[in-house]
């Protein structure tokens, strides 16, 4: 298991190095996005998906605290980890917060993450001669795309928009201060993918009913209150951080969710049955996953609707349901088994 940790933590330093690479190259003009070239930013960050492990692994902690992770409401999907243990190593879930992963008060797995998750903050902390022209402003309008850039610690609202396919990276660093933001949205577009954008922030970061995208590697705290948290949350790594979340919906990129797919139709095509209803059309939603009825017309497809086939078990909803549906008495052709009045 330590093994493994040291070799994660050794992908994340290189793909650190990187980013880091790519921050430091040269820009000479005062456009952010074409001062930010995408070509040196070759490999995903530790956080994204084609870099995660499965739960469990260095990588596979959506939230990470140093001393306490506090959730009211809401939900995190993936493990949950302090790099202290008790006390002041804390695990503290209310009101209903469901946590789908295991949860770890600084125990191997959580520190050993941790440990990486401040090895990559390090080397991703901005450098005397980096050369990255500061975004001011709400970026509220803005679009962009894949690189690497530095933002204003100004309050973030409004819609920001990252374009790109679903390999591209993008580093969007908080040099000085905190990153706040109110019904801020991150919308992903042309495929991009929330676990490949690494958000690094001088502070702490703040999201209120917002609709987040990112991971967030934080310099103090992490707190979310409503909206959405699409990605990992690791706090603290001045030395002092918490993570708080209040009636916020967090999906982490250790988690398996985090995509931006429709969380409803997660068997790709293949047929597979959401709502355990074994294809009889029930559509209880048993998993209370939200999903009603995404399967109800997988299951319509197996009623023909022609008389002269024979009972086919079905009934696609529509029809007389005292009776069966279509030709379901066992019709045959000239001869249907559902007349008028039945």
């Amino acid at each position: 298991m330590y093994t493994h940790h040291r070799s994660r933590l050794a992908t994340g330093l290189l793909v650190a190095t990187a980013l880091l690479g790519a921050a430091c190259s040269d820009a000479t003009s005062s456009d952010p996005a074409s001062s930010n070239p995408t070509s040196s930013i070759s490999s995903a960050p530790l956080f994204s998906k084609s870099g995660n492990g499965s739960s469990g692994g260095v990588a596979g902690f959506s939230v990470l605290a140093n001393a306490a992770v506090t959730c009211t409401g809401g939900s995190i999907s993936g493990d949950v980890g302090t790099f202290q243990t008790a006390p002041p190593g804390a695990i503290t879930l209310t009101e209903g917060c469901l946590i789908s992963g295991a949860q770890d008060i600084g125990g191997a797995a959580a520190k050993a993450a941790y440990q990486s998750f401040l090895d990559q903050y390090a080397a991703l902390a901005p450098k005397v001669g980096d050369v990255c022209p500061v975004i001011t402003g709400t970026l509220a309008g803005q679009s962009l795309s894949p690189g690497v850039y530095c933002v204003s610690s100004e309050a973030k609202t409004g819609v920001l928009t990252l374009s790109g396919g679903s390999n591209a990276t993008w580093l969007i660093k908080v040099p000085s201060g905190a990153l706040t933001g109110t019904n801020f949205s991150v919308v992903l577009a042309s495929g991009a993918q929330a676990c490949n954008v690494t958000w690094w922030v001088d502070a702490a970061a703040t999201m209120t009913t917002s609709a987040f995208n990112g991971n967030i590697l934080a310099g103090a705290g992490i707190t979310g209150t409503g909206g959405t948290f699409n990605g990992n949350a690791w706090a603290g790594a001045a030395g002092v951080g918490d993570v708080t979340f209040t009636g916020t919906a967090v999906v982490g990129c250790g988690s398996g969710s985090s995509k931006g797919h429709d969380k409803c139709d997660n068997d790709k095509g293949k047929g597979k049955d959401k709502d355990n209803d074994k294809g009889k059309g029930k559509d209880k939603d048993k998993d209370k996953d939200g999903c009603k009825d995404k399967d109800k017309d997988k299951d319509k497809d197996k009623c023909n609707q022609g008389v002269g086939n024979g009972p086919e078990g079905c009934d696609p909803g529509n029809s007389n349901n005292r009776h069966g549906s279509n030709d379901e008495d066992g019709g045959t052709p000239g001869n249907p088994g559902r007349k008028g009045g039945h």
